[in-house]
């Protein structure tokens, strides 16, 4: 990824709107939800949530697809996945035992339990 990507994608979530709609879409991936559901999940009206989905599908973090008359927005997984990446890549030096605590927390779908043969 390329800083200037970087900065647009973060710069799109430095908002508390963006940055609530973008993880409540990530929330419902991979079905996402429609345009009037954000809203009204987020006591948004609609024609402003309609300013915040553009500025985010312009920075990558999320797609959309008409359906009918309803427009369906999805979080962009592997461009979230990109920017963790771009944000991580030269954590602690490359000193694995700095980072392993790290990585252990952007794994959170990994089941937390022990599991014994």
């Amino acid at each position: 990824m390329e800083s200037e990507t970087a900065i647009l994608a973060l710069a799109a979530l430095a908002q508390s709107t963006r940055l609530d709609t973008f993880r409540l879409l990530v929330r419902h991936a991979p079905d996402g939800l429609a345009a009037g559901e954000i809203a009204r999940a987020l006591a948004v009206p609609q024609n402003t949530m309609s300013a915040h989905l553009n500025i985010l599908a312009r920075a990558g973090l999320v797609t959309s697809e008409r359906h009918s008359r309803m427009i369906v927005y999805r979080a962009a997984l592997a461009r979230l996945r990109d920017l963790t990446l771009f944000l991580v890549k030269d954590c602690c030096g490359g000193r694995a035992d700095l980072c392993g605590s790290l990585v252990e927390e952007l794994n959170p779908c990994r089941s937390t339990e022990k599991v014994t043969p």
